[in-house]
């Protein structure tokens, strides 16, 4: 006979999403909220090379030290090796448990840096500023960071919940079109997912020609931002509804690793990835129009012809997959727009199908 004792922990953590048109006075009053006179930024080259002054104008009015890391460009942001030379900079640079980090720059630098926060000294304070349409509507909210592997896509990593995230609309005013439509994806799962009328919303911003204006993006930033908030409320360690989020992503994975991480976009991936979850849902009895996704095809200009047309291969790849359960690959498929579910794949024949269907609509 053995005693025991209950441990009861808890990984709920409340943190402010703030959203506007140049939130610099938001940021500055924030930053002072901190005793340190160090901080951490980690930065990608693009937002070093347009926005420098602009965030440093700010940090440097609380920061004395303000240490600035460069985040390579494109998936090689997230490796070993990038991971290694940002932990070996803070840590060099003297950092304390007290000591904040920022993140600014898309999604790629947002889960490094959540990654690098979480394990220096086993968890210092992180800051997100996404400065991407992707990083705003998905990767800043969540607590998600990584890595990735040979193996596969961000399977190195840890749930990580920041102390805030500003997304400040105008750093989208130097976004390229190509980050736009890759973070666009994101905002078309939300649609597929939750709410449909986002699909409409997009199509009108569109024809407004607005692509390029943070400002009439805001309202469908926040509520994209709104639904992921809500779901993961609900489910903070991924363990039910939370799921829901990977709409496309079980295919799109591979076919980043396909890729080798920089042929194709995490939005360019999921995209396609979404348009063959639509047809496995089809498969298994729901009735989706594919036009839904594909009247936005033009927008991504994907081919995939360099990806293996062994789909069969591909299928097996998904297993790699962290959600795979009991070697059996987790779908996140619709019964009809809006309402997603989670189907656990036994027989692969119809998402050997589904590889087809994609491929084909993108040679």
């Amino acid at each position: 006979m053995s005693d025991s004792i209950s441990v009861q922990t808890s990984t709920a953590k409340k943190y402010k999403l703030h959203f506007g048109f140049d939130l610099s006075e938001e940021l500055e009053k924030y930053a002072h909220s901190y005793s340190s006179n160090k901080a951490f930024v980690l930065a990608d080259a693009f937002v070093l090379e347009h926005h420098r002054s602009h965030f440093e104008s700010v940090l440097e009015t609380k920061f004395e030290e303000l240490h600035i890391f460069e985040v390579p460009r494109g998936e090689k942001g997230k490796s070993f090796p990038v991971y290694q030379k940002a932990v070996d900079f803070v840590l060099g640079k003297g950092v304390e448990r007290g000591t904040s980090l920022f993140a600014i720059g898309g999604g790629v630098t947002g889960d490094l840096s959540g990654f690098v926060a979480a394990t220096v000294l086993r968890g210092i304070p992180l800051i997100h500023i996404p400065t991407t349409l992707l990083g705003m509507v998905d990767s800043s909210i969540g607590g998600k960071s990584g890595i990735n592997h040979s193996v596969g896509k961000n399977l190195v990593g840890s749930f990580y919940q920041p102390e805030a995230v500003f997304a400040d609309v105008k750093y989208l005013e130097t976004l390229p079109e190509k980050e736009w439509v890759n973070g666009l994806s994101e905002v078309l799962k939300y649609g597929m997912i939750h709410s449909p009328e986002i699909l409409e919303q997009v199509n009108s911003l569109l024809d407004s020609n607005e692509f390029n204006s943070g400002k009439a993006w805001l309202p469908i930033i926040q509520k994209s931002a709104q639904i992921k908030t809500d779901i993961v409320a609900e489910d903070v360690l991924e363990a039910g509804k939370r799921a829901f989020l990977n709409f496309g992503h079980t295919f799109a994975h591979v076919i980043e690793r396909e890729g080798g991480y920089s042929e194709y976009s995490h939005g360019e991936a999921v995209y396609a990835g979404m348009i063959a979850a639509v047809y496995a849902s089809n498969k298994l009895g729901a009735k989706i129009e594919l036009s839904n996704l594909l009247q936005f095809k033009s927008l991504y200009n994907l081919s995939l012809h360099k990806i293996s047309s062994d789909t069969e291969r591909l299928t097996e790849q998904m297993k790699s997959d962290k959600k795979v359960k009991d070697g059996q690959i987790q779908l996140v498929l619709l019964k009809k727009m809006g309402s997603p579910y989670v189907y656990k794949v036994s027989d692969t024949e119809f998402v050997e199908q589904s590889w087809h269907h994609a491929l084909k609509i993108f040679e």
